[in-house]
């Protein structure tokens, strides 16, 4: 325990400004002196604010048991920093028996251990994750070659899904593989060099969303078909390059019989449906409802179009 709170203590101590420094900002003036002063009193309320939540944390720790304990420590996992173990450390020393600082070294021991093990848990599902993605993406992606979209052989795409599909089946497309997708996007958008790599994520997250909504129909009540029902889940397995022809073939604005008004409204119920389905601030959440609103806003466009046409 004094080995942790040293260590902790070291790197807090390598972060405190010179005393030379220390001293210059005494030599700037009385306001630049105010100014410190009143920054000083933020960050002192700041630290005492922060001692104050890390107690508490230590606190319930103490009083959870085994099952309980473990339960806090991944719910809590970024709180266990410097400041924790110095904290953790501190209480310890003033402790006025052995048995209660012994509490404490068991508690800091069974932290540690577990916080390890969380962490290794997370590594292995990055790892993971990563895998995967790699195995659906090896039939466009060639060696060192930039990427380039759509691929030359429009036969990737099909080995693409039947890959995702067999992911699918072995439970493997869950929220860490889409974190890890949407984490390869954001640093392709980053990146900005990257457009080929930008569009196949992009392809990779609505082939995702197409399989996903189309496990479940509201095309049918009871032998009555639903045309506007129908309609929005031919949509939702189409590929998002003939979104536009589907679109004027089946609204009224152009050859079609479905009222984009018709459309509007079973996209909106199909997104309740997906909110109330899907767990709330999950990335599976978010994908499938975007893809939702992605038809909701080409609708709109083709909509538009027309309309422009027509005046």
């Amino acid at each position: 325990m004094a080995t942790l709170a040293a260590t902790a203590a070291a790197a807090a101590v390598a972060r405190v400004p010179p005393i030379a420094a220390q001293l210059n900002n005494w030599s700037l003036g009385h306001g630049s002196v105010r100014v410190s002063v009143c920054a000083t009193s933020k960050d002192a309320e700041k630290s005492f604010q922060k001692t104050v939540e890390v107690d508490r944390l230590i606190d319930m720790l103490r009083d959870s048991n085994s099952k309980e304990l473990e339960k806090l420590i991944v719910e809590n996992i970024l709180s266990f920093d410097e400041n924790f173990w110095i904290r953790l450390a501190a209480r310890s020393d003033t402790c006025k028996s052995d048995d209660d600082k012994k509490d404490y070294e068991e508690l800091a021991t069974s932290v540690m251990s577990i916080v390890e093990c969380v962490v290794h848990k997370t590594r292995e599902k990055i790892e993971s994750s990563t895998d995967v993605l790699e195995s659906i993406l090896k039939p466009v992606v060639h060696g060192d070659e930039e990427i380039s979209w759509p691929p030359r052989d429009p036969q990737a795409i099909v080995l693409m899904e039947r890959e995702m599909e067999l992911k699918d089946q072995e439970g493997q497309l869950d929220e860490g593989f889409l974190s890890e997708v949407n984490a390869q996007l954001r640093q392709a958008k980053e990146d900005g060099d990257k457009p080929g790599l930008e569009a196949m994520l992009q392809k990779v997250l609505q082939i995702y969303a197409s399989k996903m909504l189309s496990k479940r129909s509201y095309a049918k009540k009871g032998s009555e078909i639903l045309e506007d029902e129908s309609f929005l889940e031919s949509i939702i397995k189409a590929p998002e390059e003939i979104w536009n022809k589907m679109l004027i073939d089946g609204l009224t604005v152009g050859k079609g019989n479905i009222s984009p008004e018709a459309l509007y409204a079973v996209v909106k119920k199909r997104i309740e449906r997906t909110l109330i389905r899907t767990e709330g601030g999950s990335y599976q959440q978010r994908i499938l409802v975007e893809y939702l609103q992605g038809i909701e806003s080409r609708a709109e466009e083709i909509v538009q179009v027309f309309q422009g046409k027509q005046s």
